[in-house]
């Protein structure tokens, strides 16, 4: 069983800076493939950006392209979002997820996600 922690969201402006952290204990973290995702209220959760076992392939969606950064470290079982240029509209909550290895292609958007943290809330006011 995997447990996943995320820290370092709050209440920011817009255009300034977050880093996401989520520590995982209880599993083999450096084989699985790792993403963040985001719910905003009233909207259905989405995902932002994955990574792959590695770390040597990431994916984005386009709204956050440019602007997020998704990095793993094996090392410290632990996954990370950096976010710049916040903007009104990435106010949700994130959540960091993990996916049992289910083969090489079974990261990003075509995972299925086993293991979920709690959350961390991200305003980012006008």
């Amino acid at each position: 069983q995997v447990q996943l922690v995320e820290s370092g969201g709050g209440l920011v402006q817009a255009g300034d800076s977050l880093r996401l952290s989520c520590a995982a204990s209880g599993g083999s973290f450096s084989q699985y493939p790792m993403a963040w995702f985001r719910q905003a209220p009233g909207k259905e959760r989405e995902l932002v950006a994955a990574v792959n076992w590695s770390g040597g392939s990431t994916y984005y969606i386009p709204s956050v392209k440019g602007r997020f950064t998704i990095l793993r470290d094996n090392a410290e079982n632990s996954v990370y979002l950096q976010m710049n240029s916040l903007m009104p509209e990435d106010t949700a909550v994130y959540y960091c997820a993990a996916a049992v290895p289910r083969g090489r292609g079974n990261w990003g958007p075509n995972a299925e996600y086993d293991y979920w943290g709690q959350g961390t809330q991200v305003t980012v006011s006008s």
